[in-house]
């Protein structure tokens, strides 16, 4: 991985995430912000009760690919998980709670959702 892909991954912001749709095995790619949290991707949204399409499919197949698409321009393989531990829910919502200026955090632990990416080694190297 280059330098600009490294430091456009600690910085967070805009990027475009590639599912597998869990009904038809299609690519399905989505805008969306990710979050730089103690060197971990983490991607949430604002709380809702329904789930959303993405966060389906990644429980039905954890690949995805994060697609850089500002300054930097990269495709970049990796794993989602599904962050349901409370705790580890509410400590990394209370930075994505911050920088969305938002004061409802444990309203965003019950109803948000929360994946952490981990880049295949393949796009790390």
């Amino acid at each position: 991985m280059n330098d600009a892909i490294r430091a456009a991954l600690t910085q967070g912001g805009l990027i475009d995430l590639t599912t597998t749709g869990r009904r038809t095995g299609e690519p399905r790619r989505v805008e969306i912000v990710f979050h730089a949290i103690d060197g971990r991707i983490v991607i949430s949204g604002m709380p809702r009760r329904e789930k959303r399409a993405w966060l389906a499919n990644i429980e039905a197949d954890p690949r995805v690919t994060i697609h850089l698409k500002r300054d930097v321009v990269a495709d970049l393989p990796g794993a989602a998980r599904v962050v349901t531990d409370e705790a580890e829910r509410r400590a990394l919502l209370v930075h994505v709670a911050r920088t969305w200026g938002r004061d409802d955090v444990e309203v965003m632990v019950r109803h948000s959702p929360l994946i952490e990416v981990v880049l295949d080694d393949r796009a790390v190297a």
